[in-house]
């Protein structure tokens, strides 16, 4: 069986408080990206190894031990909770590590659905949400992947109601690593004077001076090339552009009705563009 995980984009995040914990709240919204996809292909193994699986990578590479890879690690776990043949696992990779783009998150949701789907396991929504709690954060919003208010340290949940069907948009992430301690580490949390669900309501148009990515102010002093393409994709007619997450990606969105512009780039920038479904 195969599945096709797809990414997110971040529109607005704010940093609203510093929990006792250590952790942050935060508040941002999820929108699905289904265009750039990884590609998740699960087979029951016809020759079993003592691990019970094997995982077969292609595309970009992931630099890490097989059992720290979220599939294995959603094999892993669905095994605690059901019985699981021994299975070959191949996985494609398209969206890139490291972008805030979610895509590790996603091949983990995905491959619980798979395996829910394909065994027959009949976990509920909820049941699969649950589980994939435990595999990250923003791993339970590609269960339902729909446009999403998330919460708490982005693991609480609003389904909300929003289209930006036909836009088109640029994801660009140039060759940065953006570490999450560096990330927080200039963050200073603050209570945003507008809801970030209060403003998707307005025109797009209005989004560029009220819907802000706090990470922004703490990155782009130390990496100048990720505010440069930001700074590029305004400059090329985009409606509105942010980095997606804690980074180092940045998209644009564009009206429906131009041509996109060709941008400079550094060769190593990784460049996807589509028409948003």
């Amino acid at each position: 069986m195969i599945t096709f995980p797809n990414c997110k984009i971040n529109l607005g995040l704010n940093i609203v408080e510093r929990r006792s914990d250590g952790y942050h709240n935060l508040e941002t919204v999820f929108y699905p990206i289904n265009g750039l996809n990884d590609a998740l292909e699960v087979t029951v193994s016809d020759a079993p190894t003592p691990d019970g699986y094997t995982l077969y990578q292609h595309g970009t590479a992931i630099d890490c031990d097989p059992e720290k890879n979220l599939v294995v690690k959603t094999y892993r776990l669905l095994q605690q909770e059901c019985t699981l043949p021994p299975i070959d696992i191949n996985l494609i990779k398209h969206i890139p590590s490291g972008a805030g783009l979610g895509g590790g998150s996603a091949d983990a949701a995905f491959m619980l659905k798979l395996l829910n789907e394909m065994f027959e396991l009949n976990l509920t929504t909820e049941q699969l949400e649950q589980l994939a709690t435990k595999l990250g954060a923003d791993c339970p919003f590609f269960i339902q992947n729909h446009p999403t208010f998330a919460t708490g340290i982005g693991e609480i949940f609003t389904p909300i109601t929003l289209s930006l069907k036909d836009y088109q948009i640029v994801i660009i992430k140039p060759p940065v690593f953006v570490s999450t301690k560096e990330a927080f580490a200039h963050i200073q949390p603050k209570r945003p004077a507008e809801r970030i669900v209060d403003i998707l309501q307005a025109p797009i148009q209005e989004w560029r001076h009220r819907l802000m990515n706090d990470f922004e102010d703490s990155i782009f002093p130390q990496h100048p090339e990720i505010e440069a393409i930001k700074r590029q994709l305004y400059e090329k007619g985009a409606e509105y552009a942010s980095m997606s997450g804690s980074g180092s990606s940045v998209f644009g969105i564009f009206n429906p009705d131009i041509k996109l512009p060709q941008l400079s780039l550094s060769q190593e920038c990784f460049c996807y563009s589509g028409r948003l479904l």
